[in-house]
């Protein structure tokens, strides 16, 4: 790893340089951008409550009250739907994806479009928390039209890292947002466990554990994300006992569906919340203040099963066993012990929704960790937390994010052989 990071600053690799001080140039506008509050508002100190999740990911841009404030979280919304419209819901969309390169650009615009609208909508939600119930119409479509416009230019600005720099440009985005909070909270935690304690050793000792505790998290995360059941090949025109010929296999992760799971199931439980806003009938606020509050018994369950749920349906969406089963078919190849066609499909079924299981278990507890932290810890700073989500994105993002750096140095230096 250290090696390829050396030579990353070989003279051959200057192209390379330039992509990454380019990626770290638009990253740092972001940063930048996540302290310009929208005219007219003000920071919110507190009370984000179920809204945290999209704070952290923005780098705490939502409780700046930035520009920036619902990050690139509308478009990831929208994708996650159109993901779903393509599951036969409706025709246009599955014929858009089997169209190959040009039905994907579609799509893609499609997902743009969808993107802005739900910042449209989600900027004039967050405009009633920001500005309350005393602000003019004109000013919650300012303050609705800003954040969008903010959404917009990250859309823009990943695309330009994704062409002209590193690549993942949204993914970093995402990263970079959360790692720029991680500072602030260590510090916070620092004050806390240590100097807010009367007992010097004991506060020293909290922070020691707390601080372990966050590194263990990062191994387990790390092993998840990089955890994977393969299955064996063979195609009926090959054999791997042929001179040259290598193992085939379809690589299945076990936390395949990442932290798309979690993400969902926050966007489902503020619905409710959300419509706290426009109906306030004292008997519903009873019951969405008892269903989707994390820090109630009941909903921290409703959050955990909407995570299971979501986490078994993306990947059977994602992986599409029929579809695997029928190329396999058609290309000659089958799974050995297994026979093609429908066998095969059940084959792969019960493998994936047997490695989800593990994976799904580990989202859960992963979920569950910072919620159970802040209520048996009598930590009263909600920027102190074990928040497991935020590392599996900024694990999954920075391994990806190397692997392409490193194919692009192994590449320059076989060039360089001949």
């Amino acid at each position: 790893m250290f090696s390829k990071f050396k030579q990353i600053f070989a003279k051959r690799n200057k192209p390379l340089r330039k992509r990454i001080l380019f990626t770290l140039i638009c990253l740092s506008i972001f940063i930048i951008g996540t302290n310009i509050k929208v005219p007219g508002t003000v920071s919110k100190d507190s009370g984000l409550d179920f809204l945290e999740l999209l704070n952290v990911i923005g780098g705490g841009a939502l409780k700046r009250s930035s520009i920036f404030a619902l990050g690139v979280m509308p478009y990831i919304s929208a994708s996650i739907v159109v993901q779903l419209l393509q599951m036969d819901i409706f025709p246009y969309f599955s014929d858009l994806a089997k169209e190959g390169y040009n039905g994907r650009r579609k799509l893609n615009r499609i997902t743009r479009y969808l993107g802005i609208l739900v910042a449209l909508i989600q900027g004039f939600a967050l405009s009633l928390t920001i500005l309350g119930t005393g602000a003019s119409a004109f000013e919650y479509i300012r303050v609705s039209i800003i954040m969008a416009a903010g959404t917009a230019f990250l859309l823009w600005l990943g695309d330009q890292i994704t062409q002209k720099g590193i690549g993942n440009g949204l993914s970093l985005i995402i990263m970079s947002g959360i790692v720029v909070s991680f500072p602030y909270m260590v510090t916070e935690a620092f004050k806390t466990f240590v100097l807010g304690n009367e007992n010097l050793f004991i506060g020293i000792v909290t922070f020691t554990v707390y601080i372990l505790v966050y590194l263990l998290i990062v191994a387990g995360v790390v092993f998840i994300s990089e955890s994977e059941r393969r299955i064996p090949i063979q195609y009926a025109n090959k054999t791997t006992s042929s001179y040259g010929a290598k193992q085939t296999y379809i690589p299945f992760k076990v936390n395949a569906a990442s932290v798309i799971p979690v993400i969902f199931a926050s966007a489902v439980m503020t619905i409710p919340q959300m419509l706290t806003y426009f109906i306030t009938n004292e008997k519903f606020l009873k019951i969405v203040g008892k269903y989707t509050n994390y820090n109630n018994t009941w909903g921290l369950v409703i959050y955990l099963v909407l995570i299971v749920i979501f986490s078994y349906v993306y990947t059977i969406i994602q992986f599409k066993p029929e579809e695997i089963a029928k190329n396999l078919q058609q290309n000659g190849g089958y799974i050995p012990g297994v026979r093609p066609g429908e066998e095969t499909k059940k084959y792969i079924t019960s493998v994936l929704l047997k490695i989800t299981t593990f994976g799904t278990l580990f989202l859960v507890v992963i979920a569950a960790l910072p919620i159970l932290f802040q209520k048996f810890s009598n930590v009263g700073n909600t920027s102190i937390s074990l928040g497991g989500t935020s590392l599996i994105i900024i694990v999954g993002v920075a391994l990806e994010t190397f692997k392409q750096i490193e194919s692009v140095v192994d590449q320059k230096e076989y060039k360089g052989r001949f």
